[in-house]
C-alpha cells in the first residue's frame, strides 16, 4: 500500500541545488511551517506481520513468506536475497552486515555477517611509496573488496532461528524468480542506475549488466538478470556454501586474480559468520535492543541516549536551538569515543562495558554549556579503563549507501537488519558470469591513522587493516521494548549517519509523541566530531533558529540534495525502515521512508 508524498519529500526530490542555495541565501530552506510538520501520512497497517524495506517487491517476498506460515527470520532471508534484484545499489550478497533478532519468548541475539580482510590484505595495502593513501584505491575496484559475508550470515540465522517451515533453496526461490523472469525497472531503479554510470563505466561487465553495454534502462522496461538467476539456482541446488566453495567461488576467486585482487577460494572457503551477544541499554523506561562491535553503532547510540536522559528533551521544542544545540552536543562527544576506541573485537580490546556505562556517558558532558558549542578540535575522548585520546583528522564527505530492513512476524518475532555493499553500487565490479556487484568494505578499516574514509570518519589505529579481521561500521539496527514488550524495530543506511538518524527516529517517538510516519518523515540533522560542523536536511528548522545556533559557535550546513559526484545519490540521507507496535489494538505499524523512491512496507 503505498501513499502520497507530503510536500516536504516532493520538494526535495524535484529542486535543484541551485534553487537550494538560493533559498538557503534568503533564509527559506530553514523555514517548517506547522502545517507541514504536523502533516502525517497513515502507516501501512498490519495485524499479523509485516515487512518494511528500501523496495516494495523485496516487502512483498518477505510478507508472502509470513502469509505462508514463515517466521520473522524466513521472511528476512527471502527479503534480503530479493533485494539483491531489485535494490542493486545496496541489496547484496556481494557484501555483509548484521542481524538483530528478538524472539517472542524473550530470546536475543546479534548475527555478525560483516565482510573480511582477505588473508593477503596489510595495514599499508593502500599507500604509496612515500606513505600516503592512494586515492579511490579502497574504493573502486577489485582491490577494495572484502570477503563476502551475507549468504553465510543469513544462512546461520535461518538454521538457528527459522520457523522449520521453508528451507534455504524455498527461500531463495523468489530471488532467483526475479531475476530469471525480470523486473519492472521503476523510476528509482533507472535513477540509480543512471547515477552507477560513471562507475560502471570502468568495468566492462558492470557496464553490460546494469546498463546495458552503456544504454540506459527506462522506466517501464523490464529487467532480466540471468547470470543472477543462475547463481540462485546453484545456491537452492547446492546449498548456502555453494557461494563460498562452487562454482560462484570459483568464478569470484578467478576473477580477482586476474585483476590486482585479494580475495582468494581460500579466503572464501573461511569465512564464518558471529553470533554475538547484542548490547542492552534503556532510555526513558524503555529498553535497547542494539548492534554490539565490530558495530560502532550500538555503541554509539547507547552513549547519547544516556547523555541525553537527563535532560527533559521533549520540552526543548522541536528541533528549536535549544534542542538542535543540546543533541549536537551529544553526537559530538559519542562520535569522538567511537573514532578512539572501536574496532573488530576479535583483534582488539573494546571496553564495551566502559564505554556503555550511563555513568560514564554522563561524565561526557561534564563540560556542556547551554550557551557555547564545544569545538571538537580541543575535545578530548573520555578515558574508559584509562585509554589515552587520540589527534583529530581533516573533513571528508558523506555517503547514503547501505540499506536497512526490519521484521515482525504474527507470533512477535522481531528481526531488524542492516547490510551494505558501503558505497554505490560497491567496488563497482561485477564478477563475471555470477551477475552480482561487489563490495568496497576495506574503505571502512583505516588506510592510515588520520586520514578520512570516503565517509569522513576518523579511523583509528584499533580498526587497522589485518588479514581476517572485520571493518569497523555504523550500522545500528536496534529493537526497543516497553514494558518488557516488543514496542519498535528500527535502523537505516547513511554512512555515520546511520547512527544519529537512528537516535532522531527513537528519541521523536518516545520524547516528542510522533507517530511512527511523523518520527520517519522528520528532517534530520547530524554531526560527526569531525569535520565540526552540523548538517541540516532542508526544511530542518527556521532561518532564525539557524541563526541562534551560529551565535552558539556551530556551523551549519546544508545537506546537498543533488550531488556533484558519481558515488552520492540524489537524495537526503537515511532510509528508516520502522515498524512500530500499537500497544492497544497490537496492530504491526510499518513505515516505509520517504527519502527512498521503492521503499514499501507489505503484510497480512
Amino acid at each position: 500500500m503505498r501513499y502520497p508524498l507530503p510536500f516536504v519529500a516532493v520538494v526535495r526530490r524535484v529542486v535543484s541545488a541551485r534553487t537550494v542555495s538560493r533559498l538557503l541565501a534568503i533564509g527559506l530552506v530553514f523555514s517548517s511551517p506547522a502545517g507541514v510538520l504536523l502533516a502525517q501520512r497513515a502507516p501501512f497497517e498490519a495485524p499479523k506481520g509485516v515487512v518494511v524495506s528500501a523496495s516494495l517487491t523485496a516487502s512483498e517476498v518477505g510478507a508472502d513468506i509470513l502469509r505462508r506460515g514463515g517466521n520473522a527470520v524466513d521472511a528476512a532471508v527471502a527479503t534480503g536475497l530479493a533485494l539483491t534484484v531489485t535494490y542493486p545499489r545496496a541489496g547484496n550478497i556481494g557484501g555483509g552486515g548484521f542481524l538483530v533478532l528478538r524472539l517472542e519468548d524473550g530470546r536475543t541475539t546479534a548475527i555478525d555477517f560483516r565482510e573480511r580482510a582477505p588473508a593477503a590484505a596489510a595495514a599499508d595495502m593502500y599507500l604509496d611509496a612515500s606513505g600516503q593513501v592512494v586515492p579511490g584505491r579502497s574504493t573502486l575496484g577489485h582491490l577494495a573488496a572484502g570477503v563476502p559475508g551475507t549468504v553465510a550470515g543469513l544462512a546461520l540465522a535461518l538454521e538457528r532461528y527459522g520457523s522449520g517451515k521453508f528451507s534455504w533453496s524455498d527461500l531463495v526461490e523468489p530471488a532467483r524468480k526475479l531475476a530469471a523472469e525480470g523486473i519492472p525497472v521503476t523510476p528509482g531503479l533507472a535513477r540509480d542506475l543512471a547515477a552507477g554510470e560513471g562507475i560502471f563505466e570502468r568495468f566492462p561487465e558492470s557496464r553490460r549488466v546494469f546498463q546495458r553495454n552503456g544504454r540506459l534502462y527506462q522506466a517501464g522496461e523490464r529487467w532480466i538478470q540471468p547470470e543472477l538467476g543462475r547463481t540462485f539456482a546453484r545456491l537452492q541446488t547446492h546449498g548456502p556454501r555453494e557461494f563460498y566453495e562452487g562454482e560462484t567461488a570459483a568464478l569470484l576467486a578467478d576473477d580477482m586474480a586476474r585483476n590486482g585482487g585479494l580475495i582468494t577460494r581460500d579466503d572464501l572457503r573461511a569465512y564464518r559468520p558471529v553470533e554475538r551477544e547484542v548490547l542492552r541499554g534503556s532510555y526513558r523506561g524503555h529498553e535497547i535492543i542494539t548492534m554490539p562491535p565490530p558495530s560502532s553503532g550500538g555503541i554509539a547510540l547507547l552513549q547519547m541516549l544516556a547523555m541525553l536522559e537527563p535532560h527533559a528533551l521533549g520540552d526543548l521544542g522541536h528541533n528549536s536551538a535549544a534542542r538542535i544545540h543540546l543533541v549536537t552536543e551529544v553526537m559530538r562527544r559519542a562520535f569522538r569515543d567511537r573514532a578512539e576506541y572501536l574496532g573488530d573485537p576479535d583483534f582488539v580490546r573494546v571496553p564495551v562495558a566502559g564505554l556503555t556505562d550511563p555513568a560514564y556517558a554522563r561524565g561526557l558532558m561534564k563540560h556542556f554549556s547551554t550557551e557555547r558549542a564545544t569545538p571538537s578540535a580541543g575535545l578530548a575522548a573520555g578515558t574508559p579503563f584509562g585509554l589515552q585520546p587520540a589527534t583529530p583528522p581533516a573533513a571528508g564527505n558523506e555517503s547514503s549507501e547501505t540499506t536497512h530492513y526490519s521484521i515482525v512476524d504474527a507470533a512477535g518475532n522481531a528481526v531488524s537488519v542492516t547490510y551494505t555493499l558501503n558505497g554505490l553500487f560497491g567496488c563497482g565490479v561485477t564478477v563475471p558470469g555470477a551477475g552480482f556487484l561487489l563490495n568496497n568494505e576495506m574503505d571502512d578499516f583505516t588506510s592510515k591513522v588520520g586520514v578520512r574514509n570516503m565517509f569522513g570518519l576518523l579511523q583509528g589505529a584499533a580498526n587497522a587493516i589485518a588479514p581476517g579481521k572485520r571493518p569497523l561500521s555504523s550500522m545500528t539496527p536496534t529493537i526497543v521494548l516497553r514494558d518488557g514488550r516488543l514496542f519498535m524495530v528500527t535502523g537505516s543506511p547513511g554512512g555515520p549517519t546511520i547512527i544519529t538518524t537512528t537516535l532522531h527516529v527513537i528519541t521523536h517517538v518516545i520524547d516528542d509523541a510522533m507517530s511512527l510516519t511523523q518520527a520517519v518523515d522528520a528532517p534530520r540533522f547530524h554531526h560527526q566530531w569531525m569535520p565540526d560542523i552540523i548538517r541540516v536536511e532542508p526544511f530542518l528548522t527556521s532561518r532564525d533558529t539557524a541563526v541562534m545556533l551560529e551565535a552558539k559557535g556551530h556551523t551549519l550546513a546544508l545537506q546537498r540534495l543533488y550531488a556533484n559526484s558519481p558515488e552520492a545519490s540524489a537524495r537526503s540521507w537515511g532510509d528508516a525502515a520502522s515498524i512500530l507496535i500499537d500497544s492497544k489494538s497490537g496492530l504491526r505499524l510499518g513505515a516505509p521512508d520517504l527519502r527512498s523512491a521503492d521503499a514499501g512496507a507489505a503484510g497480512h
